[in-house]
This record gives C-alpha cells, structure tokens and sequence, in this order.
C-alpha cells in the first residue's frame, strides 16, 4: 500500500520496524535510519523479511532528511528519534512533500521545557500543504489521548475529572537504569509537576504530591504526579474538564539513586568544562547506564497504564470510568526482543501510522490523537499485542 521511513533505532524503533513488517499488506516498504548505520542494519537482520532497509541520517540535520526523504519517497514518516528532533524532521516533511507521525513533543536541547506550541505553530503550513501531522502516538502520550476520545464518545456528556495513571510494575534485576532514553527520563521526571486545575495550571515540586493506588494484575504502588504532556492538548479538546492530572510510579530504590544523580551534580542539562573539553553531565550519564534496549530479557512482570475518568454520563447522570492495558514484559520481549515500555510506545506508532495509511486518520494540519476517530485505532491495538480493558461506576482512588 505505502512506504514508510522509520527515523530511531533504540528501542521503540525497533516495536516500530517489527510490527509494520507485520502488516506487509499496509507496509509495502520499511526504511529505518538514525545516525548510526549498523543499529538499523541489526534491525534489518533481525526481522528477516524482503521489505525492510536501512539508511543512515542525522536527524538534526534538514538536508539530510531532505536528501533521504526525496530518494525514498516515502508517504509517511514515523519519527521516534529524541524529542529535540522533531521541528527538523517536520521541516524535511514539509520540504519534502511527506506526512508525519511522532510519539512525544518537542522539547528545547538546552532546557528542560515541555509543550506543543512549537509543533501546533506548524498547522497552517501543513494544512496548506495538504499533508497530515499526527502528534503524540505512542502510548502516554498517545493511547491515553485515543482512550479519553473513546469516553467521550461513547459513555461521557460532561468529562469533569481525568486522571491518567501509570505503572510499572516490572522487574529488570539492575540497580538502576530508565526504561528509555535516559537522558529524557531524568530530565521529565526531576522537573517541577504540574496539573490543571479549574481552568489553571497548578505548578508542584518535582515528585511533591504522591498517593497509593492500585493497578490490575500488579497490586498498590506509590504514584507520584508528574507534568505530562498530553494533558496539554487533552485540556484543550476537552474544555469540560475540571481536573486534569497523570501519576507514574517509582521504586524507593530508583528515587534514591535519582536523588543521588542530582545532588552530585549529574542530573545537570547544561555544559561543563572537563579537561578542555565541553560535556554535558547528564549526557555522559547516559553513556554508562544501562541501555534501555538491552534490559529485556531478564524483565519480569506487567506494565498498566490508563485513564480514570468522572463525569456525567450521556444521560446526565454521574458516572466513573477506568480504561485501561497491562503489557506483559516476557511477552514483549519473546516478540519483539524489547521491554514492554518500548512495546507499549512502538505498537501505537504502528497503528497509528495504519491508520493513516488505511485512510482512517488523514486530516491536514498538525493534530494530536485525539482529535482522530478512536474506535478503529483501538480496535487494532487489541488485535497488534495491546487489548484494552474498561470498567464502571467503581471508586477511582485518586479523587479519595
């Protein structure tokens, strides 16, 4: 049916590459590229099958996405390179002719800054080009926008309350290492939290307002609130919600390192002089931790991430809600040879770009995942490793 260039080959691009060479019927061609040639080439080799390439490009650079996007000509590119890459990538799109599917926002090198503005500023460009953006596809951010869209469908006249929780509840035998790019997991989590309250943002310390709540198949867990950037968007789509707030969790023994890693000093985003040399702390940091590609094979147990939704029904009577996945780590990585946190981010990519490429999501502009129909999208992320549960009228816990 089409072509597509994959731009990442950590762990994500790896789901990624995996789950289109899947579907051959709807990814007729699969370029992967990043900056280093022989992680795409593993990739390649790993899946085995006649319709998948490699290719190199550093994503910072516009003329080489250029020169790469006008010799594949793909119909779509799915960007799961870092954040800071994102308006370079759009940029080549719009060069280029080329639509765009991404799974986080852009965020600034030099600062940990988190929102859409910088990419929703790009929406009269891409509507006058013809070509479709679609934001925010992996998982949180990403299903939990197509979750919410889906309540407010189907169950929900006046969502009032969302909260967007996240667990993991998995095991990976290592003292400390992050579940993706470590350099993006210290910076979003060691920043103040925010959430939105009565038509305001409210702004907290970093890892200030915790509670315990409970998740199916893992059990209690300390939640801790965090600024996400869905929230964002999801506030904005959804102007009836009262409260708006995500919640992820976190080991005692991860935030003991954590603590470390800041109060020394390696946590620190801007450059340091080492012996003539110009480094960034939390850059070499990421240089010895563990890779978050190679923590599969000895991860244990689940992940179990959704939303917890209260509001007026559609008949005007109150009404809660909670939907939401579990995602076994042995079974992600006996698939995939990934995690389940690169699974549960490189699945949705996947049908997310199959629904544009199947003519389900094609709106030109810049457009986060909740403003797409819900119904197909969630209909194949059960059939593609990701079933989804939903439950009602139960007590939500965070609102206690």
């Amino acid at each position: 049916m089409a072509k597509v260039v994959i731009i990442g080959a950590g762990g994500v691009g790896t789901v990624v590459a995996h789950k289109c060479a899947q579907h051959p019927e709807v990814f007729t061609e699969i370029v992967i590229a990043s900056r280093t040639r022989s992680k795409c080439d593993a990739i390649v080799e790993a899946i085995g099958k006649p319709n998948i390439s490699s290719d190199v490009v550093d994503a910072d650079s516009v003329p080489q996405l250029v020169e790469l996007f006008n010799r594949h000509k793909p119909e779509l590119v799915i960007n799961v390179a870092l954040p800071y890459q994102d308006l370079t990538i759009m940029d080549a799109c719009l060069i280029c002719g080329v639509n765009y599917l991404d799974t986080a926002n852009y965020e600034p090198k030099d600062v940990a800054h988190f929102e859409y503005s910088w990419q929703w500023a790009y929406k009269q460009r891409f509507e006058e080009a013809g070509l479709t953006a679609i934001l925010g596809c992996g998982f949180d951010p990403g299903v939990s926008g197509v979750f919410t869209a889906y309540a407010a469908k189907h169950y929900f006249s006046d969502m009032q309350y969302l909260d967007i929780v996240d667990c993991n509840g998995g095991d990976h035998g290592k003292a400390f290492a992050t579940n993706f790019n470590p350099e993006i997991n210290i910076r979003e989590i060691t920043q103040n939290g925010r959430y939105y309250q009565d038509g305001k943002w409210v702004t907290t310390g970093p890892l200030e307002i915790h509670k315990t709540l409970t998740y199916p198949n893992i059990g209690e867990r300390e939640s801790y609130l965090l600024y996400h950037e869905e929230l964002e968007s999801l506030v904005k789509n959804y102007p009836s919600i009262k409260r708006a707030r995500f919640w992820m969790t976190f080991g005692q023994e991860y935030l003991t390192h954590l603590r470390v890693i800041q109060n020394i000093g390696m946590a620190r985003i801007d450059e340091v002089d080492y012996n003539g040399q110009k480094i960034v702390p939390l850059q070499f940091l990421k240089a010895v931790l563990p890779n978050p590609q190679d923590l599969g094979e000895n991860y244990h147990g689940e992940t179990s991430i959704g939303c917890r939704i209260e509001g007026l029904d559609k008949e005007g009577k109150h009404l809660t809600y909670y939907i939401w996945n579990n995602c076994s780590h042995e079974a992600a990585y006996k698939e995939t040879g990934m995690q389940a946190v690169s699974y549960t981010t490189g699945v949705p990519a996947m049908v997310g770009a199959m629904m544009f490429l199947t003519g389900k999501w094609v709106k030109p502009g810049v457009n986060n995942v909740e403003e797409f129909d819900p119904d197909p999208f969630l209909a194949e992320l059960a059939k593609d490793g990701l079933p989804w549960n939903e439950e009602f009228n139960l007590n939500l816990e965070v609102n206690e």
